[in-house]
């Protein structure tokens, strides 16, 4: 991998490992993120359905006393 004499720099290399900790940070923090985001897309649906489900029973309620009379 290294040819001849060629040496690792100790600060270049703590700089790159900062960075790369830095990358990882940033990484979680978007997991989350996105987590969060799939997890309000779940309820919003759930809350779509149930809006559309009271929405039908209530129609069907008024739909058969409208036809009773």
């Amino acid at each position: 991998m290294l040819e001849g004499n060629a040496e690792i720099d100790p600060v270049k290399y703590g700089v790159l490992w900062q960075k790369v900790q830095d990358m990882d940070k940033k990484m979680d923090k978007v997991e989350r993120q996105i987590e969060q985001l799939l997890d309000m897309a779940s309820r919003g649906k759930g809350a779509l359905w149930l809006a559309i489900g009271l929405w039908s029973t209530l129609t069907g309620i008024v739909g058969f006393l409208a036809g009773k009379h």
